[in-house]
């Protein structure tokens, strides 16, 4: 099984910052079903980690082109009946859930695009540092579908409700990098190829703190933040589920696969 995921630890300050670096090696760093586990497993594997208080995420070249439509274990998902569909895509908010859930602050260091599934992967995180030429995008109703993995709530905490809905019903709006800075989606805009650097700066500034303060100032103002998210979104992958049974669903894929504008037909 090929390995998509590589951590560095011992970085920085008193080796306190690790880095997580995202590459399928096809310059697109789309999330199959096994990148989504692999993802999910590197941040959990910080559980323990009593040095680690800040960790950078990063993609290769780019960050993520989001849910790969093209993964045979993806496609497959709806074949075995909803059961199955439904626990097949609890793998995109257990990956969200995991970088979120973690003690350590984290940052996501953004070049080239990050759409959909990494737009979702990317609001999760504390921190986000972005390279100019960068763009953010969320094409999923444009593909038949809701956006789910909890992140409607995490971004409405980001950029408010117009700037959400903005952000997801257009879905073939690219937000761009000044776009993102001035919707307050991403922290820190810089010069294209320095968008790790730049985290690994930010990064540093963290690890100097005192980590254990650092830790808990980071659950108090997450629990207080997102109290009510799960009471907010806790359909949303019942929702993700009814939409991919509809024509509309299966329309938006046949067209993205092929290449063309979709027809939707509201059924």
């Amino acid at each position: 099984m090929d390995s998509y995921i590589k951590i560095e630890r011992g970085l920085g300050p008193d080796g306190r910052i690790a880095a997580v670096r995202f590459d399928r090696g096809d310059g697109l760093n789309a999330l199959s079903a096994e990148a989504m586990r692999q993802l999910t497993a590197a941040a959990r594997s910080f559980e323990d980690d009593e040095i680690t208080s800040v960790v950078v995420l990063t993609g290769e070249k780019v960050f993520t082109a989001g849910a790969d439509l093209k993964d045979r274990e993806g496609r497959d998902r709806g074949s075995k009946g909803i059961g199955a569909l439904r626990r097949q895509l609890r793998l995109g908010p257990r990956m969200t859930r995991a970088w979120q859930e973690m003690e350590q602050v984290t940052i996501g260091a953004i070049e080239g695009f990050c759409i959909g599934g990494g737009a979702a992967l990317a609001v999760a995180l504390d921190f986000r540092v972005m390279g100019r030429g960068a763009h953010i995008r969320v094409p999923e109703i444009g593909l038949g579908m809701n956006m789910s993995w909890q992140s409607v709530p995490r971004m409405l905490h980001l950029i408010g409700p117009a700037r959400t809905k903005q952000a997801v019903i257009i879905a073939d709006e690219k937000i761009s990098a000044e776009e993102a800075y001035e919707w307050r989606l991403v922290e820190q805009v810089v010069d294209d190829g320095k968008a790790f650097a730049a985290a690994m700066a930010l990064a540093e500034k963290i690890a100097r703190q005192p980590p254990i303060p650092v830790a808990m100032t980071k659950l108090t103002v997450n629990r207080l933040a997102h109290a009510l998210d799960d009471l907010a979104s806790h359909m949303d992958l019942d929702q993700f589920a009814l939409a991919s049974l509809t024509e509309d669903y299966k329309e938006g894929i046949a067209a993205f696969l092929e290449r063309r504008k979709p027809r939707f037909k509201g059924r």
